[in-house]
């Protein structure tokens, strides 16, 4: 703990917070992008720390909730192919999807499995010949290097045995999407540490200039986010629109370059869907023309059925920002942990999921849930 109880510093904190509220003087909404920072607001209270005038808006940056249902479906009808061993992380094997989730294709006797490391479904792929392995290979640029230094190992290693099916999405465009809304209420982003730490932050001037709003680079634990938060209302107040790296530590402005080089030589941008967004242009990464035949995509047939949501699921609100979580209907009661309708429920980055286990559950006096125990 000795390098993390310095970024959760209770004195701090109330410093911090006692300055944004020396700083506010009007409304101010601003967006955290980060699923991860999602969970650490709500877990340790910085939401309720915060003056009324700043509200978070909670945004789309959960790879698995930002997964379209079509690829769930994708994936559960590759994984019931006979002779093919499935493997996904394990926040994947309860997202719904149309019909069922991998959990039920794995209980009717598929080989579904859980990995830590997209590494050991290539081993997999060598220890097993006659099988054909898959690994779910989804993610934002944080994952990334990893999927394609996978298939790049496989491609060296002559499998032919191996695949990925690629859901990897991009934060930049995602951004542009949301402040391009006619319907955007976001007036400052806090951009993901981890992501970042990748890509770096040499994309976000441009946005930060074209839509004049302040990004502050920012990490995880609750000093990080309320000194995120402060530089954002700092910047508001003041009426500018930099780029701000409040995660020196992890961050640099050009990113981790072996990890993009290694970006390069595997993927290439393209169109990607996400759930509840739709379709944003040169959003994803697709595998490259040398590395196609590793495509899952390609390699196995997809379902005979139109892919569809719940009805009764509203995470496509919640992941434009435009709906609280406990503000749906269906929270706490015919949504929870254990009875998800989408996959805001289900993810350990899911704003669904933090709502619930962090107690954030009546909705403006409304007592249709209660906090769990």
């Amino acid at each position: 703990m000795k390098y993390l109880n310095e970024f959760r510093d209770g004195d701090l904190a109330q410093r911090l917070s006692a300055e944004i509220r020396a700083a506010v003087t009007r409304p101010w909404a601003i967006m955290e992008v980060c699923g991860g920072q999602t969970h650490s607001i709500l877990r340790h209270g910085i939401d309720q720390l915060l003056p009324a005038e700043v509200e978070l808006i909670h945004g789309p940056g959960c790879p698995v909730c930002v997964t379209p249902v079509s690829l769930i479906d994708k994936a559960l009808a590759i994984a019931a192919t006979p002779g093919v061993i499935f493997c996904s992380f394990g926040d994947m094997l309860r997202v719904p999807g149309t019909r069922e989730d991998l959990f039920a294709v794995k209980a009717r006797g598929a080989d579904v499995r859980v990995v830590y490391s997209p590494l050991d479904s290539v081993r997999l792929a060598k220890e097993n010949p006659d099988r054909q392995v898959v690994f779910f290979a989804i993610g934002f640029e944080t994952t990334a290097p990893a999927n394609a230094m996978a298939v790049h190992q496989a491609k060296r290693l002559g499998l032919i045995n191996f695949s990925l099916l690629v859901s990897h999405v991009l934060v930049p465009p995602a951004i542009e999407a949301i402040l391009s809304s006619p319907t955007n209420r976001v007036q400052a982003i806090l951009a993901a540490g981890h992501v970042c730490s990748v890509m770096g932050y040499h994309q976000y001037p441009p946005l930060a200039e074209r839509y004049r709003v302040p990004i502050v680079v920012t990490g995880f634990e609750p000093l990080d986010l309320l000194d995120g938060i402060r530089r954002a209302v700092l910047q508001l107040e003041a009426g500018t629109h930099i780029v701000e790296n409040a995660y020196p530590r992890a961050v640099a402005f050009a990113g981790n370059r072996p990890a993009q080089a290694m970006l390069a030589e595997v993927f290439e941008t393209c169109d990607r869907e996400w759930r509840g967004i739709g379709t944003i242009p040169a959003s994803g990464w697709r595998l490259k023309d040398e590395y196609r035949r590793f495509d899952a995509e390609d390699r196995f047939a997809g379902p005979d059925f139109r892919s569809v949501e719940s009805p009764h699921c509203h995470s496509g609100e919640v992941l434009r920002g435009t709906l609280k979580p406990n503000q749906c209907p269906a929270f706490g009661t015919a949504c929870t942990p254990r009875t998800p309708l989408g996959a805001t429920m289900v993810s350990s980055e899911g704003a669904c999921a933090a709502y619930f286990h962090y107690g954030r559950l009546i909705d403006l006096g409304t007592e249709r849930a209660t906090c769990p125990t």
